[in-house]
């Protein structure tokens, strides 16, 4: 028997040693698995295995190799065996390349790395499925040629030939009569048992019906002169796909007939498909993957320059989109991003893309426009859809976006300068609020750079000392005696001089700084509460905020304990406030924590209450002591009904609770008035008081009273 060799060329040794395995593995042992680390070594080995006798059925090459590519390599390989199959493992899938190999005829297919073993395997069968089939070819024409007066004689042998391959096969004549095709190409084609090798136009025109292209499959001899050797694919009507591949048979130089092979490769082509989809789109959404949209870009940029067009690019991000993931799972968050995938949908023409960026993160490319009038449009148009409300199963959830603009050629020329100032320009939008739209301004850069140096510094604020606690009152407003008193952090650095907590807070919780800093503030205020009490003052609560890196530390009710120890401040007189979001996130942790902090007589508060997405089953299962209404629904309360109607029914719900409630941002003397008229006994604001520092907060303990 002749002994058959697979090569396998990588110049990297474990790519080759992992590709032996799995070729070992799979195929059958009647082929030697030979490897070469580089072109050179490769084609030396055909040339000795070729000198023993031994036939190459398939080079399986690298693309990037040092000294000789891939595709220089096939091509060179293809000059002296034409007839040994080739397959291109590409990690970039070059399309010049592997045309150059196609244009050839030196490839037999390509495979993308990280390549699926299965796939692999799949396709090395075919090719040396494929390659037995050539051979068998090349015998029978071998055959033909030397029995060519006695074909019809023979016509059995050949038949049952045929009729031992899975294939289906069809035998033409010079003219393009059919001679014989066997009973798998009827299966494939469903020809009826009635129509035989006589009725070559009904069967021709049978197979021609059944392609979704006819143009594609041309049976006619002419088509042999230019392309001695097909092969392609052929997309039926009824959803299958066939590889067809076909050879001339000669005699002396001269055409004496034409052989075709039919294999229904369905379900390897879908499956390819499939993997191809998941590669390149979004599961969830079926949205293009970033890898489409940037090479989209790059030609709409082409096409830009060419006619002096411009372009947009549009960064779309949903706003705390985190806080529901958090509360509601990321099944729910998966949900509700195919809604708001369907609503982006409807704000787009047909010719603009719309690519799923991120996990909350969209890219939108609008190629040709007219004005920066067009973006603003969109722009406006998905803030507005998105406005109304989302419902998933009983809850409603409002969702707000901010969205970055960049243009071309204005704010960038190539891709990578458009994305970072689209990125730039959503970042601004973020800072401005969030909920609204911003093109890219070249001042972006700066604050970025500013960021960049405030949390460099921040990592040193706490050892250099250049922390500071602010005191802010509740007061209870039926008495107008101050209650409690709200720690709130403050940084004063010798270069930025006061760093705006709504700008540093985020960073230390991003870089993890907030945890040793937190610590520092509940030992702090503590500390200064002990001190009040030490002076005489009247004995009220101290309130501490708690970030959610800190809730989420094992240790947290140890260094709790251990700080009012140290500070020798008894937990009455100590509350933790705690938002939403971080009880959400692991309710049953959040119980155990909270349940520990409450066994020690700990006031537990919960902070921004109606800005999350808690239910009252979930504040039943925690014991709160107090909840603060966030000032987003009190700063217009006297002109928004629908403000009041949410305040009024958080106050109901605090008082059938028997908790404590706190309406935070009261900066007018009607606002206030309205809380003491509806119920609302505690108030904190600017109205009574800004923070203060420690030393002007005592003087105001002094008094007592501040209404």
């Amino acid at each position: 028997m002749i002994k058959t060799a697979i090569i396998c060329v990588d110049d990297q040794e474990i790519i080759l040693t992992s590709l032996e395995e799995q070729l070992k593995r799979n195929i059958s042992k009647d082929y030697d698995i030979e490897l070469a680390t580089s072109a050179q070594e490769a084609l030396l080995l055909c040339a000795e295995l070729e000198a023993e006798g031994i036939s190459i059925a398939l080079v399986i090459s690298d693309q990037t190799m040092p000294e000789m590519s891939g595709d220089e390599f096939l091509i060179k390989l293809h000059a002296s065996y034409p007839k040994t199959l080739k397959i291109l493992l590409t990690g970039q899938a070059e399309a010049d390349s592997v045309g150059n190999i196609v244009n050839a005829a030196a490839l037999y297919r390509y495979i993308a790395k990280p390549w699926d073993e299965t796939d692999l395997i799949l396709t090395v069968k075919e090719a040396l499925r494929r390659y037995g089939q050539e051979q068998q070819l090349v015998q029978q024409n071998i055959l033909l040629k030397q029995t060519n007066q006695k074909l019809r004689k023979s016509l059995n042998l050949l038949l049952a030939t045929l009729e031992a391959t899975d294939d289906g096969i069809l035998v033409l004549d010079n003219q393009g009569k059919i001679i014989i095709f066997n009973q798998q190409f009827a299966k494939i084609w469903e020809l009826n048992s009635y129509i035989g090798e006589n009725n070559s136009d009904e069967v021709f025109t049978r197979v021609f019906q059944q392609l979704v292209a006819p143009y594609t499959c041309d049976l006619t001899k002419q088509n042999f002169q230019s392309h001695p050797q097909k092969h392609e694919l052929l997309q039926l009507n009824n959803g299958k796909i066939l590889e067809c591949y076909s050879q001339t048979q000669r005699l002396e130089q001269e055409i004496v007939g034409f052989v075709w092979g039919f294999r229904d490769v369905t379900e390897r082509e879908q499956s390819q498909a499939i993997a191809l989809k998941k590669t390149f789109y979004d599961t969830l959404t079926e949205l293009p993957k970033r890898s489409i949209l940037t090479c989209q870009l790059s030609e709409a940029i082409t096409k830009a320059q060419q006619n002096s067009d411009r372009l947009a690019v549009m960064f779309v991000d949903l706003d705390r989109f985190k806080v529901i993931n958090d509360t509601l799972g990321h099944t729910a968050g998966d949900r509700l991003i195919q809604k708001v995938v369907h609503r982006l949908k409807d704000c787009v023409r047909e010719k603009e893309l719309i690519a799923r960026w991120g996990g909350d993160e969209f890219t939108l490319l609008l190629p040709k426009i007219n004005s920066q009038k067009y973006p603003e449009a969109i722009a406006t148009k998905i803030l507005e859809t998105l406005k109304p409300p989302f419902y998933l199963e009983d809850k409603q959830i409002h969702l707000t976006t901010s969205i970055g603009i960049a243009i071309y050629p204005e704010h960038g020329t190539n891709v990578e300068t458009l994305m970072k100032n689209a990125d730039a320009a959503l970042s601004q939008a973020k800072q401005q609020g969030r909920n609204n739209y911003q093109y890219y301004d070249p001042t972006i850069n700066s604050q970025v750079n500013n960021l960049l140096k405030i949390e460099n510094l921040l990592h040193s604020a706490l050892k250099q000392e250049e922390l500071l606690l602010f005191y802010q009152p509740i007061v209870n407003v039926m008495t107008g005696k101050i209650v409690k008193m709200e720690a709130l952090l403050r940084w004063q650095n010798p270069q930025l001089g006061f760093v705006s907590p709504q700008i540093f807070i985020p960073l230390a919780e991003e870089n993890g700084t907030i945890v040793p800093i937190g610590e520092w503030v509940l030992q702090t205020a503590c500390a200064q509460n002990k001190l009040w009490q030490e002076m005489g003052l009247l004995a009220i609560k101290i309130s501490v905020n708690l970030s959610v890196r800190q809730f989420q530390q094992p240790n947290l009710v140890t260094t709790i304990i251990n700080i009012l120890e140290q500070t020798q401040l008894s937990p009455f007189y100590l509350e933790l406030e705690i938002t939403e979001s971080v009880t959400m996130r692991d309710v049953e942790l959040a119980k155990t924590i909270l349940t520990e902090l409450n066994k020690i007589e700990i006031t537990l508060s919960m902070d921004d209450f109606g800005t999350g997405y808690s239910s009252l089953g979930y504040l039943k299962q925690f014991p709160f002591h107090t909840l603060k209404i966030d000032r987003s629904f009190i700063k217009d309360l006297t002109t928004s009904s629908q403000d009041l109607a949410i305040v009024n029914a958080i106050i109901a719900l605090g008082k059938g609770l028997n908790l404590t409630v706190v309406a935070e941002g009261v900066e007018t003397e009607e606002i206030k008035n309205l809380l003491k008229n509806i119920g609302c006994e505690y108030i904190q604001g600017y109205l009574f008081s800004k923070p203060l520092p420690a030393a002007e907060a005592t003087k105001l303990l002094e008094n007592h009273h501040l209404i």
